[in-house]
């Protein structure tokens, strides 16, 4: 089968559910093509929701006062010479604007559903475009509750109302994603935001099927012996199942919002070599390909994303998992693919004391971007997250933008209709 635009092949995704097993390489628009180079890099940082970890601060603050916060994070990102933010804005099955699939998020106003007087998501993407931020959406496709009771969801939540849907495992709620029903579902909620806002990008993070909890089972008994026939065991089925997730979600965007960039951050590690051959010189305990039935490698090498941010979230010479391991190993996935590739910066260990020595050392992030600027693939950094790029416990992030963030720029992106 011949190669297809990315436009075409969003289409026929559309109309005919294209499965992954069947999709063919995709091509992309040259604009779409197009590398960030020298003073366009993506310089970004996560602004997460989840359990109020960045913003804001508290549940239950007034509407002028979530604002302030709000801006405040847009103003440090501005400050710190920063281009980009990655705003979590269906953090676990709900929503910071006003969507009718799913309820307001608990995290603004303390009780799930309950309206909070403004629109977060609408500020958000105002505001940032305001200061020449990018703002990208990021949405966590399965996750409904950090709990495992029901009746603590809102009456109307979907998950109360369709059941069947639902897996509890290790201590939290998660849509099941061997669903066809629930991953048409997820993708039509998060769509909902593509379509209201000019938002210049999608995001997902690293859940996918959950991680791994020792002695416990996802139970998706019924629904592998539904759907699972003709795959030659669960893990593949699974595999598929998020692969469709993917590819239709990228087709959904390219339908809803033509500039709009779609990305993933995925755990750091696809496979050990020791696993796979194709895979990277580490020892890590959990493989994205393996564990959570993500194939990020292939996403990127059939050009299914347009980003890819692997969370490399380890220090230089960490025995396990070295950064100067992985960033070589995802820039060689990466290449000739037309697919962008950032690293995801964890910012959130330097200066921890349970982190290694290493995370101690002011110019350890520094060091990484040094590291990372002989790969050409490489064309930018996201650092996790917004609370400790404003509070910068011990400089790090001070001297990453010291050493390598001479002057304000802007992400060399399309423009958004």
């Amino acid at each position: 089968m011949g190669r297809l635009s990315r436009r075409t092949f969003a289409m026929a995704a559309l109309t005919s559910l294209v499965v992954a097993g069947d999709a063919a390489a995709v091509d992309r628009d040259a604009e779409g093509r197009r590398r960030r180079g020298g003073s366009n890099r993506m310089r970004g940082m996560w602004l997460a929701t989840v359990s109020n970890r960045d913003w804001p601060t508290r549940p239950g603050l007034t509407a002028a006062q979530q604002r302030a916060e709000l801006r405040a994070h847009l103003d440090i990102a501005v400050e710190r010479k920063l281009n980009a933010v990655f705003f979590q804005v269906r953090p676990t099955a709900d929503a910071l604007w006003p969507s009718p699939y799913e309820p307001w998020s608990e995290y603004l106003s303390g009780t799930q559903g309950q309206d909070p007087g403004w629109d977060p998501l609408g500020t958000a993407v105002e505001e940032a475009h305001a200061r020449g931020l990018e703002l990208h959406a990021w949405f966590n496709p399965y996750r409904v509750a950090n709990h495992t009771d029901p009746s603590r969801l809102v009456a109307s939540h979907p998950a109360r109302r369709h059941p069947d849907w639902v897996v509890p495992y290790g201590g939290k709620l998660y849509y099941n994603p061997g669903l066809p029903e629930v991953r048409s579902f997820v993708r039509d909620a998060m769509l909902d935001a593509v379509r209201r806002y000019r938002v210049d990008g999608v995001h997902f993070d690293d859940y996918f099927y959950p991680y791994p909890v020792a002695g416990q089972t996802f139970d998706d008994d019924a629904a592998f012996a539904a759907h699972g026939g003709g795959f030659p065991d669960r893990a593949a089925w699974r595999r598929d199942n998020i692969d469709k997730l993917i590819l239709e979600t990228a087709a959904g965007i390219r339908a809803a919002r033509p500039a709009a960039r779609f990305g993933v951050s995925p755990f750091g590690v696809w496979r050990n070599a020791a696993t796979d051959a194709r895979g990277s010189d580490t020892r890590a305990g959990v493989q994205t390909y393996d564990d959570l039935y993500a194939d990020t490698r292939k996403w990127v090498r059939e050009g299914w994303i347009d980003y890819l941010c692997p969370q490399v979230y380890w220090n230089i010479g960490f025995p396990a998992a070295d950064y100067a391991e992985l960033v070589p190993w995802w820039s060689a996935v990466a290449k000739g693919t037309g697919v962008e590739l950032y690293v995801g910066e964890a910012l959130y260990k330097a200066g921890d004391p349970a982190q290694p020595e290493a995370w101690q050392d002011t110019a350890e992030l520094s060091r990484h971007l040094t590291f990372a600027a002989e790969y050409p693939e490489v064309t930018g950094h996201v650092f996790f997250s917004a609370k400790e790029v404003g509070a910068d416990p011990i400089g790090a992030m001070t001297k990453v933008v010291e050493d390598h963030y001479a002057r304000r720029t802007r992400p060399g992106r399309r423009p958004v209709h």
